[in-house]
């Protein structure tokens, strides 16, 4: 780990800081964090702070590393020097310890046979495969029954259920990317092409964990994915990070993995199934598991384990009529580090706009409110680490809170802000959710701008960002994003620029800042989110979930509780 700036240093003992106390830390900070900054909302202010956490300094931010502490020391330090005040216990960090899992590839392998026949499926072409459990032990299995479950979704509300009549013991699953309502595009399945938390990935491998699977596979295309097969498959032997688990992973299946669309349809066709067919059938409801019969997966795997430590950074402004009741502003911190396969001489995946653009805005805000009055509610800024490992840093907050989550008022996160200028309209990641929205509709509406919806609903983004840890808990989250309708060029240019960013830039090397950046819509979005913020702080007011919303449920059940 890296050593602690002085300031840091006495921060950690400083249990209670008074204001005088926060004052001096943030004099002693500035030098450290060498950027000159105002206490308004500015374009440069933004600019310069995007800049420094995607130089090549930080060697692509990635969590447990020199280098990729460093930025979270760096905007500890920040957060000191524009007047925060510690929010854990008198520190600006939370310690996150995490493993660092990397599979290794001479020995791991995975087949399927058929008969006599034995295909090895090639890593990163046909599969990219990992296990969840923490441990240096081979992993093992021969000849497993391999099934085909359709989505993998037991969903008791929507009356579905994938495994029905199913043994998944010892077995291999297969299924589908997504929900059965993004392939029927019926409003009234699921949620119809906007995907659900059932469509996640994530879930699917926890589901097949609690049916007592032996391994999971998930077919990936991608339309329904969101995504290339190159974002899976470029890296299959990279590593990974998770949160150290108390069983050390073993309430997790022995194998996970993504199966290429090409692979899947030969497995398919081995065992005597068409994969169209067999789609079809999986969006139809009754659906039931489809034996791959004659089909048996065998793989061995056998990983290096390595243990290491990140940290969220968490600061805050305390409330001056209710300083136990809090507004949350999120943003991760972390990025990928480096990589060595793509076929370029740059290895650093900066992370300009994933995510130093949200850290950057959340910076801003919170050097603005802090210069102000008081807020009658405390605000939280909380820069997590190790979303790009499966949104880990804002899962352990949730999991261990320094501020009761039942207490948290609302939330708002920012996550990979495009630098694509001016617009008319804020995109609402996830919209239709809750109350948090009309309240932003009513600040747009102010200067004349409106709040549009989720272009992309089938994508699940509303799942795959920090402010889902908190949401699942209860905690009324928006994540706020940059709209679509430009001022110069209107939607077909906004939606030409987000485009290009996911084709060339996102999560490679590429995503770099670059001086000809238009942040000015990112300064003006910042100041309706300050405001929006501002706003639930100075009111007596609790934003909540729409009625039949998700975590509604959760929310009250966390309010009822002491």
């Amino acid at each position: 780990m890296i050593r602690l700036t002085a300031f840091a240093a006495a921060a950690l003992i400083c249990a209670a800081c008074s204001p005088e106390d926060v004052a001096d830390a943030r004099d002693d900070a500035a030098a450290s964090s060498g950027l000159p900054t105002v206490s308004a909302v500015t374009e440069s202010d933004i600019a310069a702070r995007i800049a420094h956490l995607a130089d090549d300094s930080f060697e692509g931010r990635a969590p447990g590393t020199d280098a990729g502490e460093a930025a979270a020391q760096w905007i500890a330090d920040e957060m000191a020097r524009v007047g925060l005040k510690p929010a854990v216990d008198g520190s600006f960090f939370q310690q996150v310890e995490m493993v660092a899992q990397t599979v290794k590839p001479g020995a791991s392998g995975f087949s399927v046979s058929v008969g006599d026949e034995v295909r090895t499926l090639a890593p990163g072409e046909d599969i990219v495969f990992w296990t969840k459990r923490q441990t240096e032990d081979p992993i093992a299995f021969d000849g497993s029954d391999v099934v085909f479950v359709g989505y993998g979704v037991v969903a008791p509300e929507y009356g579905w259920d994938d495994y029905a009549g199913l043994d998944a013991a010892g077995k291999t699953v297969v299924m589908l990317v997504n929900d059965p309502g993004f392939a029927t595009e019926d409003p009234d399945l699921f949620k119809g092409r906007a995907m659900t938390y059932y469509g996640r990935w994530t879930y699917k491998f926890e589901e097949a964990a609690r049916q007592g699977a032996t391994s999971a596979l998930v077919i990936h295309e991608t339309e329904p994915a969101s995504y290339p097969w190159a974002v899976i498959g470029s890296d299959p032997f990279g590593e990974r990070a998770d949160l150290v688990r108390n069983d050390a992973g073993e309430s997790r299946i022995p194998i996970e993995g993504w199966l290429s669309a090409g692979a899947a349809e030969a497995m398919f066709a081995a065992a005597g199934l068409d994969f169209g067919e067999m789609k079809e059938a999986a969006k139809t409801p009754g659906f039931t598991p489809v034996p791959m019969s004659g089909v048996k997966a065998s793989a061995r795997l056998e990983q290096s384990v390595t243990r290491a430590k990140s940290r969220n950074v968490a600061g805050m402004v305390e409330g001056a009529q209710a300083p136990d009741e809090f507004i949350i502003y999120t943003a991760h911190w972390d990025h990928l580090g480096q990589s060595l396969n793509f076929a370029t001489d740059d290895a650093i995946n900066n992370g300009a706009v994933d995510n130093a653009t949200g850290t950057s805005m959340v910076l801003e805000i919170a050097e603005a409110l802090a210069a102000g009055e008081a807020p009658a509610r405390s605000v939280l800024f909380l820069a997590v680490t190790l979303e790009e490992s499966g949104l880990l840093g804002s899962a352990y907050f949730a999991e261990n809170p320094f501020v009761p989550l039942n207490k948290i008022v609302a939330g708002i996160n920012i996550d990979a802000y495009g630098p694509i200028g001016r617009t008319r309209d804020m995109k609402v990641v996830g919209s239709g959710a809750s109350e948090l929205e009309d309240i932003l509709a009513d600040i747009l509406a102010e200067a004349g701008r409106v709040t549009s919806p989720d272009p992309r609903p089938e994508a699940g983004l509303f799942y795959r960002s920090d402010h889902v840890s908190l949401a699942k808990k209860g905690v009324p989250m928006m994540y706020a994003d940059a709209g679509m309708d430009k001022l110069d060029g209107g939607v077909e240019a906004g939606l030409a620029e987000d485009a290009d960013y996911y084709a060339n830039r996102y999560h490679k090397p590429s995503d770099e800042y670059d001086d000809s950046w238009d942040v000015s819509g990112m300064a003006e979005d910042a100041e309706v989110l300050l405001e929006l913020g501002r706003r639930i702080a100075l009111s007596p007011d609790w934003p909540t979930w729409y009625s039949g919303h998700e975590f509604e449920a959760v929310r009250q059940a966390s309010l009822n509780q002491e």
